[in-house]
């Protein structure tokens, strides 16, 4: 085997494709930082107990584990930064107020996470902390929706779902409580024969409702029929009001699709959910929801809700970026030569010096000007190439 070869979903970033990937950064950066956000850097590794800590079990199987040769005790390569970033506004920030936080930066999966998935995704998000409102959710789903229309996507599907339905549901039966793991993984596979089998000795009333949950999918209508064959508790009514909001506030943004059983996400969030989808892509581009349990771990309970995409995955879908226009120079140490390029350069042209014996050869750029010495022999000038 060639010792070149990379790991399976690991690759390397070509110039044209970097360039794509790091414009999408700086402008959803830039534009988080319009709605208040401030940009924090979390560590790529940490000790494995804080990694871990708020974390489900998903985030646990794909993070890659080491031992620290300085302290001996174990390290985890971050596959998420949400918590870290939880962490901070908890112990590092500690405000108590608001606080908008955004972030971005590799992360590393032991598994793609889905077809033709990268296992070092480069991970941009936002996130509130302190604010237990929807108003928090709606805007954190605007920002989201807003950076993919930043980058050139119109036609996006926002998936919404929401874990304190299932909460709610099992909440007053036992054996529905006890089976609540068990009761995530059919649900999500959609498993009406496991269901059925699983829910036999349940309150017929809890069953109804968990059998109705795999069917309740499809546009904003379906909250309608599970407001007609879910139970009325007040957990159930909340959830669907607040579902019914949110899928309001994308209208005319977005094709809204409501989910009641899509639970990923589960062990993690503790409200309303969602999963943004555009075309030519299977996997969701973007996730986000409220997760206000993941501050208790860290000693700091913080009401919670945040977003994150992949800009790698994203940048694929967009097309090639046109060759930027910019200009030949000979290499030379002559004072005028050296002032005249740093003048173009100060106008934001970008100035290409031939090494001597070498032609240019870049994929990104396109040299349709050069800089020629004037016939006086003193000054540079520039000159159009055919």
């Amino acid at each position: 085997m060639p010792n070149w070869l990379l790991p399976e979903n690991i690759a390397d970033v070509l110039p044209s494709e970097a360039r794509k990937i790091e414009e999408l950064r700086r402008l959803m950066l830039d534009n988080f930082r319009l709605y208040g956000y401030e940009l924090v850097m979390p560590p790529l590794l940490e000790y494995l107990e804080s990694l871990m800590t708020g974390a489900g079990k998903d985030t646990d199987l794909r993070t890659f584990k080491l031992v620290d040769q300085l302290s001996g005790r174990m390290l985890g390569l971050r596959a998420d930064m949400t918590t870290q970033v939880a962490r901070i506004d908890a112990h590092l920030l500690n405000r108590a107020t608001v606080t908008r936080l955004c972030y971005a930066g590799s992360v590393l999966h032991t598994r793609p996470s889905g077809l033709h998935a990268t296992r070092e995704p480069l991970q941009i998000g936002a996130e509130i902390y302190g604010h237990a409102g929807l108003e928090a959710d709606a805007e954190i789903q605007e920002l989201a929706l807003a950076s993919l229309a930043l980058a050139g996507f119109d036609a996006v599907r926002l998936d919404l779902s929401h874990v304190g339905l299932l909460r709610a549901i099992i909440a007053q039966d036992a054996a529905a409580v006890r089976d609540e793991a068990a009761l995530y993984t059919l649900l999500r596979a959609k498993d009406a024969p496991g269901l059925r089998a699983l829910t036999a000795a349940y309150d017929p009333v809890t069953r109804d409702a968990l059998l109705a949950l795999p069917n309740l999918y499809g546009d904003i209508e379906v909250l309608a029929r599970a407001r007609q064959v879910l139970p009325p508790l007040p957990g159930v009514l909340k959830a669907l009001a607040e579902l019914a909001a949110l899928a309001g506030s994308a209208l005319g943004r977005a094709e809204v699709a409501i989910d009641l059983a899509d639970l990923r996400g589960y062990q993690y969030e503790s409200g309303a959910m969602f999963a943004l989808y555009v075309p030519g892509l299977p996997n969701a581009v973007a996730r986000g929801g409220r997760y206000d349990h993941v501050g208790e771990a860290f000693g700091r309970a913080r009401p919670a809700t945040g977003f994150s995409l992949d800009l790698r995955e994203l940048a694929r879908l967009l097309p090639t970026a046109e060759r930027k226009h910019s200009i030949r120079a000979p290499w030379g140490s002559a004072p005028e030569l050296k002032e005249k390029i740093a003048e173009l350069r100060k106008a934001g042209e970008v100035v290409i010096q031939s090494m001597p014996g070498h032609s240019n050869e870049q994929d990104e750029f396109e040299c349709d000007r050069v800089l020629v010495l004037a016939d006086n022999g003193s000054s540079w000038i520039l000159k159009n190439l055919g």
